[in-house]
């Protein structure tokens, strides 16, 4: 111990313990500033062991000098360490806050059917769709013909020919009376049966249900193209027949109160003037069954 008070380090360099007392003290507080300046771990756990060799105060000086260091160290390490770790969430938060508002969004759409996927441009509408699918017309199948169930002992043909005459006639807009003359006339004639003539091969070329030898009559008036009643094929069309039969009938004067009988033989000018009478009632039921 030298008598300036300055205490020796025993493990310090050589070249410092070994310096004389003739230094100045402005150069020997140059030498404390650059060591402060750059201090070592080496250096600093040096010092904590020679306070150990001094006085409490030494000490004290010493542990707090350690403790410094420490926290510094320790703030130094925390400085470097802790951006890292929060840099990453950090840099995340936007994709991740896109993600939640769209999907919350596409959560909360409308699920209705029919309707286009959010997800979907105008430009590419949903082909399944119901908003983009054209409405197509609907073909409403033709209503078929009412079946009239065979009455007055008629069989299915026999009533089918009845009721050509009844439409063809209200087509004309021939009243109820004349329907019923017309039906009970092609009763006495034809039996309602559209008949073929075997006098006229012509005839047997359209639909016919029965063939007939009366001179050249065909049809369901058995009216003959001989005399002006019209062609064969004409004639052996059941509405043709009907509507040639009526406007002569219409064109009787007082036609309607005249007796069935009367009115038919005036068109028919039959050979049997009184055969029409029998089939009123059963022509009547046939027309009001149609008529129904």
């Amino acid at each position: 111990m030298r008598d300036d008070d300055t205490l020796d380090d025993q493990y310090s360099p050589e070249d410092t313990t070994g310096r004389s007392d003739d230094t100045p003290s402005s150069d020997q507080v140059g030498v404390l500033r650059d060591t402060a300046a750059t201090p070592s771990l080496r250096t600093r756990l040096g010092a904590l062991v020679n306070a150990r060799s001094g006085g409490p105060s030494r000490i004290r000086v010493a542990l707090a000098t350690g403790v410094a260091c420490c926290l510094g160290v320790a703030a130094f390490a925390g400085v470097q360490v802790l951006p890292a770790e929060r840099v990453e969430p950090v840099a995340a938060q936007p994709a991740l806050a896109e993600r939640a508002q769209e999907n919350p969004a596409s959560r909360s759409h409308d699920r209705t059917p029919g309707t286009a996927s959010p997800t979907r441009s105008a430009a590419t509408p949903n082909p399944k769709s119901a908003a983009t699918r054209e409405a197509k017309p609907r073909h409403r199948p033709k209503p078929r013909p009412k079946r009239i169930a065979p009455v007055a002992g008629l069989d299915r043909a026999q009533m089918e020919n009845a009721k050509a005459i009844v439409n063809a006639g209200r087509r004309m807009g021939a009243p109820r009376r004349a329907l019923i003359i017309a039906v009970a006339t092609a009763m006495q004639e034809s039996r309602l049966y559209n008949y073929a003539s075997g006098v006229l091969p012509e005839s047997q070329r359209y639909p016919h249900q029965a063939i007939g030898w009366d001179h050249d009559s065909v049809g369901l008036f058995q009216q003959r193209p001989s005399s002006g009643w019209g062609e064969v094929g004409e004639l052996m069309d059941p509405e043709y027949a009907t509507r040639a039969f009526l406007r002569v009938l219409l064109e009787i004067p007082g036609w309607q109160n005249l007796p069935l009988t009367v009115a038919a033989q005036a068109v028919q000018v039959s050979a049997f003037p009184d055969a029409y009478a029998q089939h009123e009632w059963r022509a009547t039921q046939v027309v009001e069954a149609i008529l129904a």
